[in-house]
């Protein structure tokens, strides 16, 4: 089970979207799913099941459980199915709110709780966990259980902001999580038909070289109304651009994995 973690402390980059999608294009090749929802906002779990059936949610019904030293985070309880074969999600609302604490290096052994529940679960080929937009304990929580990181990036200026601080809690949490390993940047909402944005991704590949991936994800009509439809774009138009993009994301970051395992296997 290879776990990715999708960071950036800046909202509206594209980590839910890209969850969301990216799950629909693996589950594509037979793969099995688990989508964490780390972020209060819940995004990612109203994407598969509507504000309403996720707000309503009691806390022991989500992620919230497994940051609760008082309850014991059960995965059965937590696992919900999606209406999609191989994409299940642990799903989250507000009640995360209050344990999204800043200074998560002194939370203590609750920097491991995300780790210890996952080390629980069995069944998935992949876990995708979106994060919020900032550095705090959810973040922190992720980067601990996570054995990558993709950081989504769309191409202009407030979007480039902040990757320092991101660059440096990846490195403070390789302390924690020696094997945690960065998979790139993802260039995310992109229109190449706007200057600013190709000299923001070229920049971006002058700065961070291989690092950033090859994959670029276009701000594409398909991906908002498979959202709306409660759908991975995958099943809601497959011979669209956006449900090609997110195939070949896939196939890239299969391939980034599988050269970083022999890598460590010759080592």
């Amino acid at each position: 089970m290879t776990t990715i973690c999708f960071v950036n402390q800046k909202g509206g980059c594209g980590k839910s979207s890209t969850c969301l999608h990216l799950a629909g294009a693996l589950q594509s090749t037979d793969r099995r799913i688990l989508l964490v929802d780390a972020d209060p906002q819940g995004s990612l779990s109203q994407g598969f099941f509507g504000s309403e059936a996720v707000e309503t949610l009691a806390p022991e019904q989500t992620l919230a459980a497994v940051f609760d030293e008082s309850v014991y985070a059960r995965p059965d309880a937590l696992l919900m199915p999606t209406r999609f074969d191989g994409i299940t999600v642990v799903p989250t609302n507000h009640h995360l709110g209050i344990f999204n604490r800043p200074s998560p290096e002194k939370e203590g052994i609750t920097q491991y709780a995300l780790r210890s529940f996952l080390e629980d679960v069995s069944g998935f080929d992949f876990v995708l966990i979106d994060c919020p937009p900032n550095l705090y304990s959810c973040t922190w929580a992720a980067l601990i259980a996570a054995d990558y990181v993709v950081i989504p990036v769309p191409p202009e200026d407030f979007g480039t902001q902040g990757l320092r601080a991101v660059r440096q809690a990846i490195e403070r949490a390789r302390e924690l999580n020696p094997t945690l390993r960065q998979l790139g940047f993802l260039v995310t909402r992109c229109d190449r038909r706007l200057l600013i944005h190709r000299a923001y991704e070229q920049r971006l590949r002058k700065n961070y070289s291989n690092l950033v991936l090859d994959t670029v994800v276009p701000e594409a009509a398909a991906f908002k109304v498979a959202t709306a439809s409660r759908k991975p774009v995958e099943y809601h138009d497959a011979k669209s651009l956006a449900a090609s993009t997110m195939r070949g994301l896939a196939r890239e970051l299969c391939a980034r994995i599988a050269k970083r395992e022999q890598r460590q296997r010759a080592a």
